[in-house]
C-alpha cells in the first residue's frame, strides 16, 4: 500500500501529462456522468473552483449544469492561517478574485453553514476503491466534510481509476462515489459495513 506523499507525487505528475486538450474533454464527460447520479433533487450543491495550474477537474461544466436546474451553488474560500473554509452562495452578482494560491474564491456574500449542504463535489488527488481520498494534504475538505450533514452526498472527481487501497485515518470521511470520464465508482455498499 503506498503511502499518502508518494501517491500525491505519483498524481501530480500524471496530472501535469495531461494536455489542455484532454482536460477539456475529460472534464466534460465528467459532468455527462454526473448527470446519471442519483443526486439531482436537492437545493445545496457545493462546488470547487478549479487551480489551473494544478491541472484539477474543470467543474465549469458540471456549474453550468447545476445552474441549468436552478441549484444553490455553494463555493468556498480558505483561510491558510486557520486552516478552516468558510462557505458562499454563487450568486450573479458574486465577485471571484483568485487568491495567492491559485484558487478562484469569492471576495464576499450570503455565509451558507456546511449542516445545511446536501451534495459536494471534492476535489482530490487520489482516492482507492473503497472511497478513501488523498488531497493536497491541508486538511480543509477533512475539516469542512466533518462539518457537513451525515447524509449530505460526497462525489469526488478524477481524471484517473482508483488505487486497490489507500491509508486512511479514523477522521478521514470517505467519498459514495467518485466520477471520472469513463463511468461512476459507486461505494455506497463499501461502507454498509461501518
Amino acid at each position: 500500500m503506498a503511502d499518502k506523499t508518494s501517491l500525491r507525487l505519483k498524481y501530480k505528475k500524471l496530472r501535469e501529462e495531461l494536455s489542455e486538450e484532454s482536460i477539456e474533454a475529460m472534464s466534460l464527460q465528467i459532468a455527462n456522468q454526473a448527470l446519471k447520479l442519483p443526486i439531482w433533487n436537492k437545493t445545496y450543491y457545493h462546488i470547487f473552483l478549479p487551480i489551473l495550474e494544478k491541472k484539477e477537474v474543470n467543474t465549469e461544466y458540471l456549474l453550468h449544469i447545476l445552474q441549468g436546474k436552478d441549484k444553490s451553488i455553494v463555493i468556498s474560500k480558505a483561510n491558510f492561517d486557520s486552516g478552516e473554509m468558510k462557505h458562499f452562495l454563487l450568486q450573479e452578482n458574486t465577485v471571484l478574485k483568485t487568491s495567492k494560491y491559485g484558487i478562484p474564491e469569492p471576495v464576499s456574500g450570503i455565509e451558507i453553514m456546511p449542516e445545511i449542504i446536501e451534495v459536494v463535489f471534492v476535489p482530490l488527488l487520489a482516492y482507492d476503491t473503497s472511497g478513501n481520498r488523498v488531497g493536497y494534504g491541508k486538511g480543509f475538505y477533512d475539516r469542512f466534510l466533518a462539518k457537513c450533514n451525515k447524509n449530505t452526498i460526497l462525489v469526488g472527481l478524477s481524471f484517473f481509476k482508483p488505487e486497490p487501497k489507500i491509508p486512511f485515518e479514523t477522521t478521514d470521511i470517505p467519498l459514495n462515489f467518485c466520477i471520472t470520464s469513463e463511468k461512476i465508482v459507486n461505494f455506497e455498499n463499501c461502507h454498509l459495513s461501518l
